[in-house]
């Protein structure tokens, strides 16, 4: 499948990308981890943290898929439409 140029995202985009979110990740760890409680508790968010960034990634993933069946599934059904469409007219010509 063919991706236009505007579809394609920059090498400094990505990186923006990888490097605020190793940032957010990073930062997010270091307060939990210096928070006055329990290792228990800091055990629990920090679970919860790692879970939530996992899911994350699950979801997007599946997001992207969904997207990307149905737009090859719209331009199958085009071309179909295109196909009837030009044998009809060969066969009113």
């Amino acid at each position: 499948m063919e991706r236009k140029l505007m579809d394609l995202d920059t090498q400094a985009w990505r990186m923006q990308v990888w490097l605020s979110f190793g940032l957010a990740l990073a930062l997010t760890t270091v307060g939990v981890l210096y928070l006055p409680v329990d290792i228990w508790v800091k055990g629990y968010l920090g679970v919860g943290l790692y879970f939530t960034v996992s899911s994350c990634f699950t979801l997007a993933k599946t997001l992207r898929d969904q997207h990307e069946r149905e737009k090859v599934t719209n331009q199958i059904s085009e071309a179909r439409t295109e196909r009837m469409l030009r044998e009809y007219g060969e066969e009113a010509a």
